[in-house]
């Protein structure tokens, strides 16, 4: 039997009524367990394929399937199986506390309030927040609110975690804090999607990268074959030319 992508996402294009085309034909496919890097310039069509696949805005034309069903037959299992980390973690905060915050999920799911406790305590620890869990939630550093939004994710139970420019306005710490995170949900065989344009931070994780220009797919595949046939339009700068090799690749 054919084994079913995740993600299979087929001819998608997104025009906004100004007549900007943010994608333009874009086939790949996603599978569960891969770490996946979807690399490109501001503008490049990132964050409009993550929020179309997310069932948070709509295509101009082409599908998308999850788990092999349409989306919108799907959406109900998509939102309980992927979770998306915004570029401002502060706009997915609404609970008060850290622990408040992190239940919101869980409690819109319906647990018991045991499992929810459970879960909240499981999903801090790992998010290296346990010890904060009765802090003011807008009181976190930027690397700690990544992080809690992550823990948000866990706590709903996502093998899926889709991160939007998890390293924008963080400092060295913050960068760190979060890639231990990333790191460990790999171990965990979770499905990390990672949009950056600094691959220098996080490529040694990764076993495919994509590189999106113009809405457009440039290059897709193993991340040194990709960053082999880089071209200066695609507006993608190869780490390598400060690190000695793709594993090095990692601010770890």
């Amino acid at each position: 039997m054919d084994r079913v992508p995740l993600f299979s996402i087929k001819q998608l294009s997104k025009t906004f009524s100004q007549g900007y085309a943010a994608l333009c034909g874009v086939d790949m496919d996603i599978w569960a367990g891969e770490c996946l890097l979807i690399a490109g310039p501001n503008g490049s069509g990132k964050t409009a394929l993550m929020k179309i696949i997310t069932a948070l805005d709509t295509a101009s034309s082409g599908e998308v399937f999850f788990e092999g069903k349409p989306l919108v037959q799907a959406v109900n299992s998509l939102r309980t199986a992927v979770g998306l980390v915004f570029q401002d973690a502060d706009a997915q905060i609404i609970g008060e506390t850290v622990a408040e915050d992190a239940a919101l999920g869980p409690k819109n799911l319906k647990l018991p309030k045991n499992i929810v406790k459970e879960r909240v305590a499981a999903a801090l620890t790992a998010a290296g927040l346990g010890e904060k869990a009765d802090f003011p939630a807008r009181s976190l550093s930027g690397g700690e609110k990544r992080r809690l939004a992550i823990a948000g994710i866990l706590a709903m139970g996502c093998q899926t975690i889709i991160m939007d420019e998890p390293f924008a306005n963080l400092d060295w710490p913050g960068v760190k804090s979060v890639l231990q995170i990333v790191s460990a949900l790999k171990r965990d065989g979770k499905t990390v999607i990672i949009l950056t344009h600094e691959l220098e931070k996080t490529l040694a994780l990764a076993e495919r990268l994509v590189v999106l220009c113009g809405g457009k797919i440039a290059r897709d595949g193993k991340p040194e074959a990709v960053l082999d046939a880089l071209k200066p339009e695609y507006g993608i700068r190869d780490p390598r030319c400060s690190y000695l090799t793709v594993k090095d690749c990692l601010w770890l």
